[in-house]
């Protein structure tokens, strides 16, 4: 099944020379969570689409004009609000890990012991 990325429009994703474009390691995590659970039928893509056009439009209403866009902030937001509207979990489910991921020291997912 292949996932319906808008090209163009409010949603589209970061590209350079069409492909997709990660600034951080998490922005590749948050889009492949994203994709996984379209693909494991979780929601609809045209559900998701929406959430990110709104959390999109709201940043756009809200922000200070110096105010950084990260898109991929605003995509892991989507799916927060998707996965929350379909009950899958709570809003204080996904408060509480984003404070215990917060605490964690920089590079904390990277082995640097290769001897295992």
């Amino acid at each position: 099944m292949s996932t319906p990325l808008d090209i163009e429009g409010p949603a589209a994703p970061p590209r350079s020379n069409g492909e997709l474009v990660f600034a951080e390691p998490w922005e590749s995590r948050a889009f492949g969570m994203a994709v996984g659970l379209y693909e494991a039928g979780a929601f609809t893509w045209p559900e998701f689409r929406a959430a990110l056009i709104a959390r999109i439009a709201a940043w756009e209403a809200e922000s200070a004009p110096d105010e950084p866009y990260n898109y991929y902030q605003l995509w892991l937001a989507a799916l927060e609000n998707v996965l929350v509207g379909l009950c899958a979990v709570s809003a204080g489910d996904v408060t509480a890990r984003t404070h215990t991921l917060v605490q964690r020291p920089p590079g904390h997912d990277h082995d640097h012991d290769h001897s295992r």
